[in-house]
């Protein structure tokens, strides 16, 4: 069964089609990535998925639930963590924890254990009595992933869990994620700006502009579709012998150094190396999933369609809507 499914999902605001006829389908236990540019129609699909934004047409089942017609079996079977820091700062993440386990009507034996579980998996225990004005922005995303998943959401949605953090944080955010994917079987929807984040933690990979799907695939397979990997040598190269290797689709020469194209590195580049000659320095260059998305995004960078974001007096309105 999918987690998620869409048929032609669409949102206009006025004049702007925010996303214009989405079809997608994300499997259970699946880490799915979201890439985009700016404005590219991202937040307001997770915006309609999370039932925060009501769709203009089209369908979507989020859970086995339609987002127009049940939205609150939809919110009892997800976590956000949106973009902004949406926890509170005068209260201690303790407190925090214990407020969203109740605006989702947890019951309340379970809500202590609950609590203690989620602060131990985002290694902030030593910190469950501490205000969260003195958290550091990497110790308040995990909170928030905590807060996110604390009352057992089937799937979470991720909005650039990472913005703004410093590599050390980035990282502790991304294992805390591929925690959640290995023990808890937690479908995961993210959206990020950081190629390396969804090349590392994706399973497949939608890139989206102007409000389309333009490619949907496996990070690996998206890279293959780009081209291939470039190989610099440097010393006595054989052009001719290199030429005629059947994974090389181009060897230009420019003085001692040999720029070749080829495909797959990994399993061809001993073959060249043995055909190339005397060689003096090799330097290898995979493609990229910042190539993918310069090649099947990067020249349609729309900057006049901006997306809509919620305020956060519409995200409590929709956190009290739980407890009916």
């Amino acid at each position: 069964m999918a987690a998620i499914k869409t048929e032609n999902l669409v949102k206009r605001y006025a004049d702007v089609t925010a996303v214009d006829g989405v079809s997608l389908e994300i499997k259970e236990g699946e880490v799915f990535g979201l890439l985009g540019p700016n404005g590219a129609g991202k937040t307001t699909t997770i915006s309609m998925l999370s039932t925060l934004v009501h769709p203009t047409s089209g369908t979507a089942l989020v859970a086995g639930h339609d987002i127009t017609r049940d939205p609150l079996a939809v919110r009892r079977n997800i976590g956000i963590v949106f973009q902004e820091p949406s926890v509170d700062d005068l209260l201690s993440a303790r407190e925090n924890l214990y407020l969203h386990s109740m605006l989702y009507g947890m019951p309340r034996r379970e809500i202590g254990p609950a609590i203690e579980r989620m602060l131990k998996m985002v290694n902030l225990t030593d910190r469950g009595d501490s205000l969260v004005k003195t958290f550091s922005g990497g110790m308040r995303r995990r909170l928030e992933i905590a807060r996110g998943l604390i009352h057992g959401p089937k799937i979470l949605f991720l909005d650039e869990p990472t913005l703004g953090l410093d590599p050390a944080s980035r990282k502790a955010v991304w294992t805390h994620i591929r925690a959640l994917k290995e023990t808890h079987n937690t479908t995961i929807i993210l959206t990020t700006h950081y190629m390396e984040e969804a090349d590392s933690l994706a399973d497949r990979i939608g890139i989206i502009n102007r409000g389309r799907v333009i490619e949907l695939d496996t990070p690996d397979a998206l890279k293959r579709k780009v081209g291939r990997d470039l190989v610099y040598i440097t010393g006595e190269v054989n052009e001719a012998a290199v030429k005629a290797l059947p994974f090389v689709r181009d060897c230009r020469k420019s003085g001692a150094r040999c720029e070749i194209s080829i495909e797959d590195s990994g399993a061809n580049l001993q073959a060249l190396l043995n055909a190339a000659g005397r060689i003096e320095e090799v330097e290898v260059r995979r493609v990229t999933l910042d190539d993918v998305f310069l090649k099947f995004a990067g020249q349609q960078i729309s900057e006049d369609a901006d997306e809509k974001s919620e305020s956060i007096f519409e995200r409590i309105a929709v956190n009290k809507a739980v407890r009916r």
